[in-house]
């Protein structure tokens, strides 16, 4: 692997378009059998891989990482055999590749179809979470897709060290290492040369910050999957039954603040407010959560701060939530449409018809009823690990899987038709 130095942003490109094509062309059991080999390498690497983490971890602290972004970026060993187990999981989901499907007949006896190919090369931009550099590139290669992975400087020991096994997986199978390309050079430079690289690269997939985000859109040359952040909203309705609502509010906030599909703004429908609050704040102050409220959420929470407009548009990733309470339904559609990051909305509802409603009028990504947003995730909605979360709707919107690393091409078979 070249050192950050060597390492030349033009030639990666090239040779990744030239790998991509090698393993579009691996059947379904080549690519499996390659999964299998990195799944089980990774398991092999644990304490090389903990030991990368570490000096990761130690940085972060020394560079004033938040605690959020420190638990994105750690490593334990059974973090480590969940990422093995999450490429094992898309060793077992169908190949998407070569599927043709929508095949008509058309009158003059020509069937026409439609087959799914891989998109090329795809280029990964995040930050922290090293398991996205495995868990991307076994997404891409059973897609039948190059990868080039550039992920933080806070993550680069965890990142290398997850690349070393698949590039020693690659080695094994007799195939180029180039199919999954980690960046050694963290700079924002190499970011910013990457992103005019339209000849090798057939889309940029960003996953982190807000900041990120807006700038890779900004300046990228190749189409861009966006996913700006997550304010993911959780209503109470006036028909919900409270266990259920209380349940889903303490696991959708409080399991995993850090992550995206936590919930970060909580609507009560005011006929119920009285009863549910005092349940909510008993709750959540168990778990320590910052409570932003509206007025007539104050009263009932110790310590609360008076909620602004902020509240209401902000991403915590913290043991901290807004709260409001809505005087109707359809107050609450208006409030997750104006303020919504297109990510997960949930209501809470026994009114089968209400929750039809919501269903209808909120089209963010993800719409749930009676669940917890937690998830909102490809491993979670079946799709094995999830390579990113669009909340742009072209191509792909949610959580991307397989299909969604991949486009179709017509297939027309004839007998000798002429136009």
């Amino acid at each position: 692997m070249q050192s950050a130095n060597e390492f030349d942003m033009k030639l990666a490109a090239q040779a990744a378009k030239q790998a991509s094509l090698t393993i579009a062309q691996c059947t379904a059991t080549e690519k499996n059998d390659l999964l299998r080999t990195i799944a089980d390498t990774i398991e092999q690497s644990i304490d090389d891989i903990l030991l990368a983490n570490t000096k990761d971890i130690e940085a972060g602290r020394a560079k004033g990482l938040t605690e959020a972004m420190l638990d994105r970026l750690l490593l334990t060993e059974q973090r480590i055999v969940d990422i093995a187990e999450a490429i094992r999981e898309i060793i077992s989901l169908p190949d998407p590749v070569g599927t043709i499907d929508q095949t008509t007949l058309r009158p003059n006896g020509l069937q026409v179809g439609k087959m799914r190919i891989p998109l090329g090369v795809i280029a990964m931009i995040y930050e922290a979470r090293p398991n996205v550099t495995a868990e991307a590139a076994a997404l891409c290669i059973k897609s039948g897709n190059g990868v080039i992975l550039r992920g933080g400087s806070e993550a680069i020991h965890s990142n290398l060290a997850l690349a070393k096994c698949i590039h020693q997986a690659l080695v094994a199978h007799l195939l180029p290492t180039a199919i999954a390309t980690v960046i050694p050079d963290t700079s924002r430079q190499m970011i910013e040369q990457l992103l005019t690289m339209r000849e090798y690269i057939d889309l940029v997939i960003p996953r982190g910050g807000e900041g990120l985000i807006t700038m890779v859109t900004e300046k990228s040359q190749i189409p861009v999957i966006q996913h700006f952040k997550g304010v993911c909203h959780l209503f109470i309705d006036k028909f919900a039954n409270l266990d259920k609502a209380l349940a889903i509010l303490v696991n959708g906030k409080t399991q995993r603040p850090s992550a995206c599909n936590a919930i970060e703004t909580l609507l009560v429908h005011q006929d119920i407010a009285s009863q549910f609050l005092p349940q909510a704040q008993q709750a959540l102050a168990q778990f320590k959560v910052k409570i932003h409220a509206c007025e007539l959420a104050l009263p009932y929470f110790n310590n609360a701060e008076l909620a602004d407009e902020s509240d209401f548009q902000a991403e915590y990733l913290a043991q901290e939530i807004a709260i409001k309470v809505v005087d109707s339904f359809s107050a609450a559609i208006d409030h997750i449409n104006r303020y919504t990051s297109d990510h997960t909305e949930v209501i809470v509802s026994q009114d089968t018809s209400r929750t039809q409603q919501f269903i209808r009028q909120i089209n963010s990504s993800v719409v749930m009823v009676n669940a917890s947003s937690r998830f909102s995730d490809g491993g979670e909605l079946g799709l094995g690990s999830e390579i990113g979360i669009s909340t742009s709707k072209l191509h792909a919107y949610g959580p991307m899987g397989l299909a969604a690393l991949t486009t179709q091409k017509f297939v027309v078979i004839g007998d000798g038709q002429v136009r």
